[in-house]
């Protein structure tokens, strides 16, 4: 799923994502205590059907926030959250990444690139900086290319972001195998990211 930067206006993104914070956490608060006095009254009171009570009004809550999400008014913090999904997909395969752009990786270094802008975009709409984290800052500084590194004796073909692994039966992690994932980047701000298994 491809991915376009795009800017918003902090004050605003950190105005509407307090409000409708507020609004769905009254939103809950009263379909939850809605459902649990219509369970309360409709069979003997008991507390599995006050959590009953709950839930239903989480997932009410989460229903009407589905139905509004797409509206107009909801775009920043819509393209907040999406943002952060796909800092969150990309930032699983950070280790992989790294080592990619210690050999020179052209896709590690892409992905490297997206990854620090959308951090920094993300800062910059929480109104936070990312000034005090020195390690973060030396890696965008080779991702954009600062400061010269020594390249490896023997250059590797970097194979891909490992696939996610998983648990085998007998607790142990199965063998990967088969080629690595192809990542098909666009050039300037839009990142296609790398389909998770």
């Amino acid at each position: 799923m491809p991915f376009q930067f795009e800017e918003h206006d902090p004050e605003t993104y950190r105005r509407k994502g307090r409000l409708i914070s507020l609004a769905m956490a009254g939103q809950l608060i009263i379909f939850g205590l809605v459902f649990v006095q219509l369970l309360q009254a409709a069979f003997d009171g008991g507390f599995w059907l006050n959590v009953l009570g709950v839930v239903l009004g989480l997932v009410a809550t989460s229903l009407v926030f589905a139905a509004l999400r797409e509206r107009p008014w909801m775009v920043e913090v819509r393209y907040a959250w999406q943002l952060k999904h796909h800092l969150s997909r990309v930032s699983g395969y950070l280790p992989a990444l790294r080592r990619g752009m210690a050999e020179d990786n052209a896709t590690a270094l892409d992905l490297l690139a997206f990854y620090h802008q959308g951090m920094a975009q993300l800062a910059e709409l929480n109104g936070r900086t990312l000034d005090d984290d020195a390690e973060l800052l030396a890696e965008r500084e080779v991702v954009r290319g600062g400061p010269p590194r020594a390249r490896p004796a023997r250059a590797r073909r970097w194979p891909g972001p490992p696939r996610p692994r998983r648990r085998s039966a007998g607790g142990g992690v199965p063998g990967e195998s088969g080629p690595g994932t192809e990542l098909p980047l666009v050039a300037s701000s839009r990142c296609h990211l790398p389909r998770l298994a």
